[in-house]
């Protein structure tokens, strides 16, 4: 697990506020499934200045699959306010720590609020350096990642996991590892991003792991090359 007081600490207190969000997150779920649910600018709105952390216990788990699969260049799809960041960063920092080299976490984040909160974030945590964050659509901004990526990490919109996907893929290099959140709650909803997975041509196994919501781990298939080709 993470050995870095600072950052223990500073998770601690994101996550602490994260949790103080969850009956409001709760109640927004329970408007959306109703009779009268949120428009989406009402919607946006709302989620505006909530978190919307991956939970502890996930963040750990992508903390110890990057440091697994010794991870150097990173993607994250849906930064907030950087949580589940500073878990993938804090892998890249003891990754080249053990082994020397360079290493990135390149972040996405369409809310400015969220992207200057998550940089002061990022400078506490002593992790800057080892974070690119984009801000914008990322359907422009996923455009030039560079590969071969180790990681991805989708924690976004349900809507915008497929582009992200799609996107990111034809860059991950062979035994690459894609994780991408509450895909057993949003069953139904995630049917594309699904038929991207388990189309053959893409080259991908996958399996939905048993965290709360469901976590799929899906691991890109050796013998592809890193721009996507057969």
């Amino acid at each position: 697990m993470i050995q870095d007081p600072v950052l223990e600490r500073l998770l601690a207190g994101l996550h602490a506020r994260s949790d103080a969000q969850i009956a409001m997150l709760r109640e927004l779920e329970a408007r959306r499934a109703g009779p009268n649910p949120p428009d989406k600018h009402e919607l946006k709105e709302l989620l505006s200045d909530k978190f919307v952390a991956l939970d502890r216990d996930k963040a750990n788990f992508c903390y110890q699959l990057c440091r697994a699969t010794q991870a150097r260049r990173i993607v994250e799809v849906g930064t907030s306010y950087g949580v589940s960041t500073l878990y993938l960063a804090a892998a890249v920092r003891d990754n080249v720590r053990a082994g020397g080299g360079h290493g990135i976490v390149i972040g996405t984040e369409y809310e400015p609020r969220k992207a200057e909160a998550a940089r002061a974030n990022f400078a506490q945590a002593g992790l800057a350096d080892h974070i690119e964050l984009r801000e914008g659509d990322l359907r422009e901004t996923l455009r030039t990642v560079e590969g071969p990526v180790d990681f991805l990490l989708v924690d976004i919109w349900v809507s915008m996991a497929r582009p992200a996907l799609e996107l990111v893929a034809p860059r991950l290099r062979p035994g690459g590892v894609v994780v991408c959140d509450n895909t057993e709650l949003h069953r139904s909803d995630y049917a594309d991003y699904f038929a991207f997975l388990n189309d053959p041509a893409n080259g991908f196994a996958t399996m939905t792991l048993p965290f709360q919501g469901g976590l799929e781990f899906s691991v890109r298939q050796a013998g592809r090359d890193e721009t996507g080709g057969g």
